[in-house]
């Protein structure tokens, strides 16, 4: 099976191809440099993702949200439940932490803006 992916490490947006032989990678071409490389391995057998949501505040309106790092991608639907089960009292100032240590991740959820 082959994967065809946009490196999104560098500006350079590098096409990979990733040759992959009973879920293991056999080859990876098309990148420019090592980091090209380590995103098609990481992305083919264990991706990861930084979540951007929003989480209602206490008065009604709606707080832009984020991870603050990476996650595993197999639990990004178990960190929606949490996300969509909190509320903030406001104000809320960027960098807020709404949920800390979310799923036993290591990433919180953050504000992203400043709400008054």
């Amino acid at each position: 099976m082959t994967r065809e992916l946009t490196c999104i490490v560098c500006p350079k947006g590098c096409q990979l191809k990733v040759e992959l032989e009973n879920g293991a990678i056999k080859e990876i071409t098309g990148y420019t440099c090592p980091r090209g490389k380590q995103y098609a391995t990481d992305e083919c057998t264990h991706p990861m993702r930084t979540v951007t949501s929003t989480v209602r505040a206490t008065d009604g309106r709606v707080i832009p949200v984020k991870t603050s790092r990476t996650i595993p991608k197999e639990r990004m639907f178990d960190l929606m439940k949490e996300i969509n089960a909190a509320a903030v009292t406001l104000p809320a100032h960027i960098g807020d932490v709404v949920i800390a240590d979310v799923l036993g991740t290591g990433a919180d959820v953050v504000v992203t803006a400043n709400i008054e």
